[in-house]
């Protein structure tokens, strides 16, 4: 039998309870055996914002998820062309492990903008979309070519911004919506 792995990519400028929430959403599922969380290495949407490095990023969700069964933080962006592009990702993965399937995993917040994704039509011709679906959130609004790729799975959100989280950081209050050793990292390392 095939392995279901979920991935989920994201910027992760800190690792917070929002991701922590949307990844256990994706695990209770039952959809996927493993969660694979991937931190872009230079995100193309966001390639005017000043990011954390890589290495600390990374560091900070192998803290946040060291005691999760079934997460892997996985690294693969650091050595795939920039800007990383979700396609690129997925079809390097899917070459080194042909005997995976894949499920993409998104908020449902952000199905609204999949289509300006880069190449989102082939992404959705080869791989499925695995959604986290806010309460209230109307899924006949998201067009029907998407909607038909996406598995949608119960979610309750947690109100987290990492913008604000950072701001926090910064003016030396730090946040509860951060994991206590992520905390730690964070104040160790300057990162903010």
């Amino acid at each position: 039998m095939k392995q279901v792995v979920g991935l989920l990519g994201g910027t992760f400028d800190p690792v917070h309870n929002g991701h922590k929430a949307i990844v256990d959403s994706f695990l209770s599922s039952g959809l996927v055996t493993e969660l694979w969380i991937i931190p872009s290495s230079k995100p193309p949407h966001k390639s005017l914002q000043q990011i954390s490095s890589f290495e600390h990023r990374y560091e900070m969700l192998s803290i946040a998820f060291k005691d999760v069964k079934n997460v892997i933080i996985n690294d693969v962006e650091r050595g795939l062309p920039e800007p990383g592009y979700t396609i690129q990702t997925l079809k390097h993965l899917q070459n080194v492990h042909p005997d995976t399937t894949f499920l993409w995993c998104i908020g449902s917040d952000n199905l609204n903008s999949f289509n300006t994704w880069f190449h989102f039509e082939q992404i959705l011709e080869d791989w499925m979309l695995l959604v986290a679906k806010r309460p209230n959130y109307e899924i006949e609004k998201v067009p029907v070519e998407i909607r038909n790729r996406c598995i949608f799975v119960e979610h309750t959100p947690v109100d987290a911004s990492s913008t604000q989280i950072r701001e926090d950081f910064q003016k030396g209050t730090g946040s509860d919506l951060v994991h206590p050793d992520v905390q730690k990292y964070i104040h160790q390392n300057k990162v903010y």
